[in-house]
């Protein structure tokens, strides 16, 4: 029987769990106005920064300055 921590959260494509709290924040990230959101509820960023975490220079085309 599956845990229901086992089955819910977000996976890669090899269906490997992916750890949100390990995932790192670009610097990028914190002039962001979406930075205040919940990290459950913006998965589309946790996403985009797992994806470019072995990347030299981080690239996020749904950034919006709060300045």
């Amino acid at each position: 029987m599956f845990e229901e921590d086992e089955i819910s959260g977000i996976y890669d494509d090899d269906g490997n769990k992916i750890k949100m709290d390990l995932i790192k924040k670009p610097s990028l990230c914190v002039t962001c106005k979406n930075d205040g959101m919940e990290e459950e509820d913006n998965i589309l960023c946790l996403l985009n920064r797992h994806d470019q975490a072995e990347e030299k220079e981080f690239k996020c085309y749904s950034y919006e300055s709060t300045f």
